[in-house]
């Protein structure tokens, strides 16, 4: 087995739409031995910073770092929960607010493992993968997001 070519890239450019999401959860249905599936949407907030409106976020990432980061944080994820399928994409470049950044679609033949699973990538994600967000403003200034 080759470590180099079995790294899965995580990596869309732009948002992720609902078609590719739908899409993804399509190509499920002729895996009759799932019985469960869970999604996390992560998206983009219009949050107010000192007084200004989030319109956007701009991402970027070590990728080589982040794509090992989240293959390692997958393999965890197999080694610790009963999961059948597993899928993780997260944004790069120019995301508008209201649209998603964060895909993971998790599914194993009973229910109860996808909510910890799911619960432990997020989690894991959040924490250690090297993707950065410059939150733009409507005025065209920013800050740097800061994962919580």
């Amino acid at each position: 087995m080759n470590p180099e070519k079995d790294k899965k890239t995580c990596f869309i450019n732009g948002s992720i739409s609902a078609a590719f999401i739908g899409n993804s959860i399509a190509k499920h249905q002729s895996k009759t031995t799932i019985g469960a599936h869970n999604i996390f949407l992560g998206q983009v907030r219009a949050d107010e910073i000192e007084g200004k409106e989030v319109v956007a976020i701009d991402y970027t990432a070590y990728e080589e770092m982040a794509t090992t980061t989240f293959n390692e944080i997958r393999e965890a994820a197999f080694a610790k929960y009963e999961v059948t399928c597993m899928h993780i994409y997260h944004s790069l470049g120019l995301v508008k607010a209201g649209e998603i950044c964060l895909f993971i679609f998790v599914s194993a033949p009973r229910r109860k493992v996808v909510f910890e699973a799911l619960e432990f990538l997020v989690e894991e994600i959040k924490a250690k993968v090297p993707v950065f967000g410059k939150e733009i403003f409507e005025d065209e200034t920013y800050t740097w997001k800061k994962n919580t």
